[in-house]
Parts: structure tokens; sequence; C-alpha cells
């Protein structure tokens, strides 16, 4: 939620009265814009171990996850290395400061919080054109363990502190059960972490999971579970025909129709009755249909369908 900001203005007598205040205001918008110094955690190791919404949670109310993942390493006051999951080593990246407490590097943007020789706290930030977006773009809150910390003094490992937390199991428990309770009302679902899996038990039918990941135009991998999409090719149909339209897969694994495009109105009733005839005769005959799940809990989702059918053998 974007909250306005209030502006008080005060009258001359306050003016007068207030000049000690506005020079010390003066002095710390003048100490807040210094670089931060590094050289105390110069080649330390820091593996992100938690990042959380405002809320505490790794989860929103429409299943997007935060996954910690990253390992950075600061070399020195203008430069920093971080994990590479592609090129299986550290790389070196700028570490451009802009203002105040916020710095730019690998194509991210951080507020970055309290640095100690153990741990990191930054605030992963959303620009849009050079302003810090205020809602839910901006609410990633991130931190870093030392390597030294988190092997001699909590005696774990990374990857034990990344897991989601009982917290996190108990509410998507809560937003998996309303899903279920309501399987074709889109404001009571949430996206499935693993979506919904389709296993063809016919060679009449062939099914490809899409990609929607397009990261110059800021769709990252997270679109995959959002918003899954399927394209579903079926031969020997009774004609040839080429659809595009949603549908909601219950915690069962039975597919119900969502949505369809645009229709006119005249042909509303007659695309209602072929689509769930699709969706009856063919996908819930041809295919074992896993339910989406996250955390390992089956839930309503929804998702999209391409689906073309080829009348006889070709």
């Amino acid at each position: 939620m974007i909250r306005n900001k209030i502006l008080l203005f005060f009258g001359i007598a306050m003016l007068l009265t207030g000049c000690g205040a506005e020079d010390k205001n003066k002095e710390e918008r003048r100490t807040s814009t210094r670089k931060l110094s590094f050289d105390s955690v110069r080649g330390i190791k820091y593996f992100e171990v938690k990042r959380r919404f405002s809320s505490g949670l790794s989860f929103n109310e429409m299943g997007f996850q935060q996954e910690p993942t990253w390992v950075i390493q600061f070399h020195s006051n203008d430069s920093i290395l971080a994990w590479s999951p592609q090129k299986l080593k550290m790389q070196g990246f700028h570490l451009h400061y802009d203002h105040g407490d916020v710095y730019n590097f690998a194509k991210e943007w951080f507020r970055i919080k309290t640095i100690s020789k153990d741990s990191l706290q930054m605030q992963r930030l959303n620009l849009v054109k050079k302003e810090i977006s205020k809602d839910i773009r901006s609410d990633v809150n991130i931190t870093y363990y030392s390597d030294d910390y988190i092997r001699k003094v909590l005696k774990t490992t990374a990857a034990q502190l990344q897991k989601p937390t009982a917290a996190d199991t108990a509410y998507i428990r809560q937003l998996a059960a309303k899903a279920n309770r309501n399987p074709t009302n889109r404001d009571s679902l949430l996206a499935a972490r693993q979506p919904v899996k389709f296993a063809a038990l016919s060679n009449m039918i062939r099914v490809e999971k899409l990609s929607s990941v397009d990261k110059l135009n800021g769709k990252t991998e997270a679109y995959d579970y959002l918003y899954p999409r399927y394209r579903i090719w079926i031969t020997r149909a009774y004609d040839n025909f080429g659809y595009e339209f949603s549908v909601f897969a219950d915690a069962d694994g039975k597919l119900i129709l969502g949505s369809y495009g645009n229709v006119q109105p005249e042909n509303i009733a007659a695309r209602k009755k072929t689509l769930e005839a699709i969706i009856n005769v063919y996908l819930q005959n041809l295919l074992k249909i896993t339910p989406g799940s996250t955390l390992g809990i089956p839930h309503a989702s929804e998702i999209n369908l391409l689906i073309s059918g080829v009348k006889g053998n070709k």
C-alpha cells in the first residue's frame, strides 16, 4: 500500500524556536549520505538465510514465496562477489553507491541496514523511474549470516536455515483450506508452489509445461508457478480445434472450466458446452492429474491451457 506522506508547515514563531532542531536535522541528513565502509567485513562469505515480508512470513496471500538464495562477499568498498548458479562460482560486480544507504549490484537495488562480521540486514528495493516503490515489490527483508557464524556458533547449515518456518506452514494450511472450500473463487485461491502436474495415460495426448520467464520485462521464475501455462495436443479428436482457456484444478485433481476469453454473447453457451466436453471427455480420461501443492499441502489453483485437437490419425 502506498502511503501518502503529510507535510506539516509551521508558522514563523515555530521556525524561530526550532533553529537548533533544524541544524541537527541538516547534520543528520548530511551524515546519512555518507558511503558505508565495508573494510571490517571484507572477505567474509555471507549466506542469505532469510527473506521475509514485513509480516515475518516467506509467503504472501497469492502464494508467492520469497526464497533466500544469495551468497555474497565484499571484495572492496566498491566491489562485491556474488555466487553465480550458472557459472558455479563467485562472480564480481561493481558495488554502486546511490544515496543514503542504497546500493546496486548484480542489477538489483538494496538498502543496507546493518553490517557486522556475523550478519547483514538488507532490504531489496524495486525502482520505477528512479523512485523506490512503496508497495509489496520493496517489502523484501533479507538476512545474511557469515559462514563462520553458521558453522561455529549456530552449528548448522545455510540450507537448514533457509527452510520455510512453522509459521509459514501454518499460514499455507490456512490459505489452502480457504482455497479448497471455494475452488472456483479466484479471490480464495493461491498459486501452487508446485503447480499442477499432468501425466499422459494415452498416446492420444501430449502435455508441455510452458515457461513465462522474461527477465528483460521483469518476469522472473516465479511467473511459472504464479501463472502456470500448459500446451496440450490431442490426436484422433472428434474435429480440428484450438482453444485457450483457464481451469480450476481442485485438491482432488478435478478440472472445472474457468474463463475463456472474449466470445460473442450468442456463442457463450455453445463455447462453454464445447470446452466442458473437452475437459470431461479428453483431459479427465486421458491424463493423470496431480493437484498443485505448496509445502506438500494440496490445494485448488487456477491454470491456463492452450489446447489443439487434430481429427483422425494425424
